[in-house]
């Protein structure tokens, strides 16, 4: 749509833009700047949506998950270091994220930015693919919030009932998969409108449970000396060197850190989102990691015999930690019982967030009967059939749980490399058109921007100068590490068991969404569609 066109078009809606009230008319004019329309409520203020970026990435929770993983390559300090490592480079994809959400404040987060950014040659292509990537993601991390909450539920009932051992199944922890996902779609749903409360009290037990946990583990147990803490490293995988075992143990870090993200594409659900996004998403990164880090710590110097640990509940052993340190059944299921909860609202908060992408794409006609999914409920203002789609997927995947735990391991190991691709994309398109002075500063006059078509604007969030190509290049070579090493089994010998199948599951996607871009997609995808067109001189998003 050529800009002359643009502007004409843009007078007609003058009058309704004017008749809104100043909050509600900046933000409309923001969303009408990007070619879309205003749809969904906006229930989320800074407090409301950084609960719920916090109790989505619940770091301190996340860690205790995926310790193991990071003990068997790298050791207790691997994991320390390797925390910081994650910690860093998030911090850094984060800023990059938020410039990107500042000047494109839209629920399709990065299949949006890639279009606007690409050449127009490959923009089509680019951004289709990216779309696919960040959904496949945002999926996969539905699914493995589901799995990781019904299976520690298994992992109570196994800390309680020792002789549970000999009766555990693989289609328990599956029909408590089921329960989780159920109940956060009624959330998503039925008391939709209350979401942002909801994610508000869970922040609070996101909180108070960091120290309700960390007191009684450090002051009640013994505690190992720092050597074996700080200056202790293993390579129980076998690796050629410690250095390749390190870079393998981190994405039990990376873990931890998954789904930061997820008020991005609640971003037309948000107050004043082109600043309120950026300054959520880098808060609650930085309370999340310094809780992260400190139970971390706290676990490591109280973990005690960790062999013993494993025995015990080979899953998820931070339970039998918690029993050991405290010496009470009572208590730690307690102490447990408040990672599992944490657990569940960051499914909930998955399950909304990945909703509002296939949303978005089907808006932009990238998906299969995208005429369904892009349906709002007139009553809640809410995509009722996107949030099914993200349900009953999520649910169709858990019953490979059923026959083989390896394999649908295998399927949620998806999420770091469908993540981590979609952000590298953007964030190297970014580096591009920065470097290459293809992005300016906004003003009053500007009628389409940041779309297709449209020139280039920055939001009223960004890092300036060389800081920002810094920290640009920087934030892809991380993406670039996390990405390649999200492929790599947990051992050199690879068998059926150790094999990591997010390589195969990652394949199986792309091909799927070129061979559906060839036969169909490509005739009626054009990237992001404008829907509407604001009047020159609106109101520009500011702080």
């Amino acid at each position: 749509m050529e800009l002359n066109f643009v502007s004409k078009e843009g007078a007609r809606t003058s009058a309704y833009a004017a008749s809104r009230s100043a909050p509600s008319s900046r933000d409309d004019a923001t969303l009408a700047r990007l070619g879309k329309k205003p749809v969904l409520k906006r229930n989320f203020g800074f407090m409301a949506i950084l609960g719920f970026s916090c109790t989505v990435l619940i770091t301190w929770e996340g860690s205790l998950i995926g310790f193991i993983s990071g003990l068997q390559n790298g050791g207790p300090s691997g994991i320390i270091y390797g925390f910081l490592v994650v910690w860093v480079g998030t911090l850094s994809v984060f800023a990059t994220l938020s410039e990107l959400v500042s000047m494109a404040p839209t629920s399709g987060g990065q299949y949006h930015w890639v279009s606007m950014l690409a050449p127009p040659s490959s923009r089509k292509f680019f951004g289709y693919i990216t779309g696919w990537l960040e959904i496949t993601g945002w999926q996969s991390l539905v699914a493995s919030g589901g799995y990781v909450t019904g299976t520690m539920i298994q992992g109570i009932i196994l800390l309680t009932h020792p002789e549970y051992a000999n009766n555990m199944q693989n289609w328990h922890g599956t029909l408590l998969f089921w329960g989780i996902i159920l109940l956060s779609y009624g959330i998503n749903t039925a008391v939709g409108s209350v979401l942002a409360k909801f994610e508000g009290l869970f922040l609070v037990i996101h909180l108070l449970g960091f120290f309700a946990t960390i007191f009684p583990l450090a002051l009640l147990s013994e505690h190992s000396d720092s050597q074996a803490v700080f200056d202790s490293f293993l390579n129980l995988g076998g690796w050629q060197t410690q250095g390749l075992a390190f870079c393998i143990g981190v994405l039990g870090n990376v873990f931890a850190f998954l789904g930061g993200d997820a008020a991005i594409h609640m971003s037309e659900e948000i107050r004043n989102a082109a600043v309120v996004v950026p300054r959520s998403l880098l808060t609650g990164l930085l309370i999340n990691g310094t809780l992260g880090f400190g139970m971390l710590i706290a676990t490591l110097y109280c973990m005690g015999d960790i062999d013993a640990a494993l025995a015990e509940n080979p899953h998820y052993p931070f339970m039998a930690i918690f029993r050991n340190a405290t010496g009470s059944t009572a208590g730690a299921a307690v102490m447990s019982a408040i990672v599992v909860v944490m657990a569940f609202s960051a499914t909930t908060g998955c399950l909304a967030s990945t909703s509002r992408i296939y949303w978005a794409f089907a808006r932009d006609r990238g998906l299969p009967g995208w005429r369904t999914l892009k349906k709002v409920s007139p009553r809640t203002s809410i995509p009722i059939y996107s949030v099914i789609t993200t349900a009953v997927i999520a649910i169709i995947l858990s019953l490979v749980n059923i026959g083989d735990a390896t394999a649908f391991n295998g399927v949620i190991s998806i999420s770091t490399a469908g993540l981590f691709g979609s952000y590298l994309v953007a964030a190297a398109l970014l580096l591009y058109r920065r470097v290459t002075g293809g992005i300016r500063v906004a003003n009053d006059d500007d009628v389409l921007t940041n779309t297709v078509g449209s020139s280039l604007t920055w939001g009223p969030w960004r890092l300036r100068g060389a800081l920002g190509i810094a920290n640009n290049i920087f934030s892809c070579i991380y993406l670039i590490f996390v990405f390649f090493f999200s492929f790599w089994p947990p051992s050199l010998e690879v068998t059926p068991e150790t094999m990591n199948y997010a390589v195969l599951v990652f394949g199986t996607v792309i091909l799927f969404s070129m061979v559906y871009y060839a036969v169909w997609a490509r005739k009626i995808y054009n990237g992001p569609i404008i829907e509407s067109i604001p009047y020159a001189g609106s109101p520009t998003p500011g702080i």
